[in-house]
């Protein structure tokens, strides 16, 4: 297991005629980036390291691997001592925006408890489709890759809304590299002054 700090093939497509055929570009930063979030992640050395922080377990297991409109992954997020009964499940959708952006969509469940697990089964959520889900306008993390060290980005702006202790909106920055994924996420009042936050990482 590792440490939270808290493929697709190229494919040949026929035409309709039967005459001829098109190839499927590889995205090969897009499939690394899929590779590098899929896992098990846990925060337990920060938490035995600072006691303000708790234990959490991240699981994201890649789903609907037949589409062909990106990649998909359904993430579980919950304390160590109570990981059947995950505290935030997502969808999260990554696609490329242009020659420099890759970005992840947020998307939350119908009921989401009870797919709690789903991510242990070989193909998680196979009862949910996409148009089944609820985007969460504004909370997208558009990404940049830095070379083959790492991927970074963010939240754009202040367009994330957040109602959590008292917050108007919330940002998220990340760093993800074939090693260690870092979140730092904060919610900030209608003033700007932050009223929340943490940070996590991996090891």
């Amino acid at each position: 297991m590792n440490a939270l700090k808290i493929i697709i093939a190229g494919a040949a497509i026929l035409s309709c005629a039967g005459t001829s055929f098109r190839k499927v570009t590889k995205d090969v930063d897009l499939e690394r980036l899929v590779i590098w979030m899929s896992g098990s992640f846990s925060s337990q050395m920060q938490a035995q390291a600072d006691t303000n922080f708790f234990d959490i377990r991240l699981k994201m297991a890649p789903i609907w691997k037949e589409r062909r409109d990106g990649y998909w992954l359904y993430v579980e997020q919950a304390t160590a001592s109570h990981t059947d009964k995950p505290y935030r499940q997502r969808v999260y959708h990554l696609s490329r925006v242009d020659d420099k952006t890759l970005k992840s969509d947020v998307f939350t469940l119908p009921e989401p408890l009870r797919f709690a697990g789903d991510w242990k089964k070989d193909k998680p959520l196979t009862t949910l489709t996409p148009d089944s889900l609820l985007f969460k306008e504004g909370c997208s993390i558009f990404l940049r890759n830095l070379g083959d060290s790492a991927f970074v980005g963010s939240t754009a702006d202040k367009n994330c809304p957040s109602e959590l202790r008292g917050a108007k909106y919330a940002t998220s920055e990340v760093r993800i590299t074939k090693d260690m994924l870092t979140s730092w996420d904060r919610g900030f009042d209608s003033t700007g002054v932050q009223v929340w936050g943490c940070y996590n990482w991996r090891i």
